[in-house]
């Protein structure tokens, strides 16, 4: 039985290999998977179904990383790039972020256990923070010192964007809360892309993580945290690095 377990412990840890090896030498291999068979298999091809959810209606798939316990991706199943397309700044453009909100169940199906909602998050990172070239949104928990820098500092966030005031990661973030529990009417692309453009930046420079908290008087909100391509001081904007794919918070529970 041993052995048997190392085999297969072997042999998915090898194909979490070759598919890792595979998305860093090839900027389409999201894309791929996603319109080579997760979307013809949710139409009844005879291909085999890679993604764990796929939905027609709103145009986006959900796939099982394989970097990590708990991380899943939330891709559209249209062709966009990433961060900087301005196809997502449309007003027919579903609000992804609110698909992959909801997407979190996943994670928490995987855990088994429903974390609070400050301990789960979405990131996208920057076109130099990123390998692929089609929209994906980042699905899993936060790192536990996040948790407990967003925790401490949370009372004092408000609704318009500030400087967090210690580095995360290393690198400087600013934030602001989001009062919209279901994220019905804000989309953080869009939030983001008039802040951007005030400021004369490019939204191809950018990175976002949403993660969820709750306003003073304790209703439901979300945590909006941004950065910005600063080569020169070896940030590339990946706020992915806020996320811990071994979701160590759980175990902690």
């Amino acid at each position: 039985m041993r052995n048997l377990w190392f085999l297969r412990f072997f042999a998915a840890a090898l194909a979490a290999a070759i598919l890792t090896s595979a998305c860093a030498g090839n900027p389409n291999a999201l894309w791929q998977i996603v319109h080579n068979s997760c979307e013809p298999a949710a139409q009844g091809a005879d291909v085999p179904q890679k993604c764990i959810d796929v939905d027609a209606t709103q145009g986006y798939a959900v796939l099982k990383d394989l970097n990590g316990a708990t991380q899943y991706l939330l891709i559209p199943t249209k062709r966009i790039g990433g961060v900087e397309s301005p196809e997502l700044l449309a007003a027919d453009t579903p609000n992804y972020w609110r698909a992959a909100w909801d997407a979190r169940r996943f994670v928490n199906a995987k855990l088994g256990k429903e974390l609070p909602r400050d301990e789960l998050s979405l990131a996208i990172n920057s076109t130099s923070g990123r390998s692929q070239n089609q929209l994906h949104i980042h699905i899993d928990c936060l790192a536990p010192d996040v948790v407990n820098a967003l925790r401490e500092q949370g009372p004092k966030i408000g609704t318009q964007w500030t400087a967090f005031p210690t580095s995360l990661r290393g690198h400087a973030y600013r934030i602001r809360r989001i009062d919209d529990p279901a994220l019905a009417s804000v989309d953080p692309f869009k939030l983001l892309a008039a802040d951007v453009a005030k400021e004369g930046g490019r939204m191809a420079d950018q990175t976002l993580l949403l993660t969820g908290t709750t306003t003073p008087d304790g209703k439901p909100a979300f945590f909006l945290l941004n950065d910005h391509v600063r080569l020169a001081q070896g940030d590339f904007a990946s706020s992915e690095e806020l996320q811990d794919h071994s979701c160590a918070i759980a175990r902690k529970r």
